[in-house]
C-alpha cells in the first residue's frame, strides 16, 4: 500500500511538472514571440533579452529539469509494483521529453538566446529588422517543436496515470 502511494505521489508531480513545462513553451507560442514580433525590433530585442537573463530561476528550474527525473523515477517505481503498462508509458514520457524539448532547449534555443544576449541592440530599424528576423523564426519554429513534444509527454504521462489506477498489469511492449 505505502509502495502504491508514493507511485501515485510520483506520477501526480510527473504530471504537473509536465503540465507546467508545456505551458510554459505554449505560452511563448500562443502570446509572448507574437507579442514581441508586433512590436519594433528596437523594442523586440531588448526585451527579449531581458526575458532570457531571467528565464533561469527557481521557478523554471523544477518544470524544465525535474520533468525528466520525475517522469524517470515514476516509470521505475510504477515497475517496482508491477504496473508495467504504466512504467512504460512514462519512460516513453520521458524519451518523448528530452528528444523533442529538453535537448533542443540545450542546443538550438539557448545558443540562439545566448547570440542575442551577446549584441548591442542597433538603433537603426533595418539593422534591428534583419537581426530580429533572424532570430525569431527559427527560434518559434524550435519552441513549436517544444511545445509539440512536451504536450505529447503530458499527453503520455496521463495515460501512464490511467492505467495506474486501473490497475493494469498488462506487459508494456514496443510493437515488433
Amino acid at each position: 500500500m505505502y509502495r502504491n502511494s508514493i507511485v501515485y505521489i510520483c506520477a501526480a508531480i510527473s504530471l504537473i511538472l509536465c503540465g507546467a513545462i508545456f505551458g510554459f513553451f505554449y505560452a511563448y507560442s500562443a502570446s509572448v514571440m507574437r507579442g514581441l514580433d508586433y512590436v519594433e525590433p528596437t523594442v523586440a530585442i531588448p526585451a527579449m533579452q531581458g526575458i532570457n537573463a531571467t528565464v533561469r530561476n527557481a521557478v523554471f528550474a523544477p518544470a524544465f529539469f525535474g520533468t525528466p527525473i520525475a517522469l524517470f523515477l515514476s516509470g521505475l517505481l510504477a515497475f517496482a509494483v508491477r504496473r508495467r503498462a504504466s512504467a512504460g508509458l512514462f519512460l516513453m514520457a520521458a524519451i518523448v521529453y528530452v528528444g523533442g524539448a529538453f535537448l533542443p532547449t540545450l542546443f538550438v534555443n539557448v545558443p540562439m538566446n545566448e547570440a542575442l544576449a551577446a549584441i548591442t541592440p542597433p538603433s537603426d530599424p533595418l539593422e534591428a529588422e534583419r537581426i530580429w528576423r533572424d532570430y525569431s523564426g527559427p527560434w518559434q519554429v524550435w519552441n513549436h517543436v517544444r511545445s509539440v513534444f512536451s504536450g505529447f509527454a503530458l499527453l503520455i504521462a496521463g495515460a501512464g496515470i490511467w492505467y495506474l489506477r486501473a490497475g493494469s498489469k498488462i506487459a508494456w511492449r514496443p510493437a515488433s
